[in-house]
C-alpha cells in the first residue's frame, strides 16, 4: 500500500507540473465564465458528497476527502485559468500536493498499528517532496 501511495503521489505531482508548464497563458476567461465554472465546481462537489452518504466507516471518510480535494484542486485550477500567474500556478501545485497527502493519510487509516504509522510517514515524506518541488 505504501509503495502504491508514493507512486500515486509522485505521478500526481509530475502530471501537475507538466500540466502547469504546458497551460496556455493566453486562454483568458471572462468573469461570467469564471462564475459559471465556479458554480459548476460547487454543484459537482455537493453531488460527490451525496454519493459518499451510501458508504460507511473509513470508505466514507476517504470518499469525502476525495470530494473535498477534487473541489479544492478544481478551484485552484480555475483561479490559475482566470488569472494566470506564476503564483497561481505554484498555489495549484501546492493544493494538489496537499490534497494527495490528505487522501493518502485517510487511506492509511484502513491499516492498523505499525503499518498505519509507516503509511502515514511515507505519505508525509511524499508530500514534503512535492511541496519542495513546487518551491523550486
Amino acid at each position: 500500500m505504501t509503495t502504491k501511495t508514493l507512486t500515486a503521489l509522485a505521478l500526481c505531482a509530475a502530471s501537475a507540473i507538466a500540466a502547469a508548464q504546458t497551460a496556455p497563458a493566453s486562454a483568458a476567461m471572462t468573469k461570467a465564465e469564471y462564475n459559471a465554472a465556479k458554480e459548476r465546481i460547487e454543484m459537482n462537489h455537493k453531488n460527490a458528497k451525496k454519493a459518499c452518504d451510501t458508504l460507511k466507516d473509513n470508505a466514507k471518510d476517504v470518499c469525502q476527502e476525495e470530494a473535498k480535494g477534487k473541489e479544492r484542486v478544481e478551484k485552484a485550477e480555475l483561479e490559475n485559468q482566470y488569472k494566470p500567474s506564476p503564483g497561481h500556478a505554484r498555489k495549484l501545485e501546492e493544493v494538489k500536493a496537499d490534497t494527495a497527502y490528505a487522501i493518502a493519510k485517510e487511506k492509511c487509516e484502513d491499516q492498523a498499528g505499525d503499518a498505519e504509522k509507516v503509511c502515514k510517514a511515507d505519505a508525509k515524506a511524499a508530500h514534503e517532496r512535492a511541496i519542495k518541488a513546487t518551491k523550486g
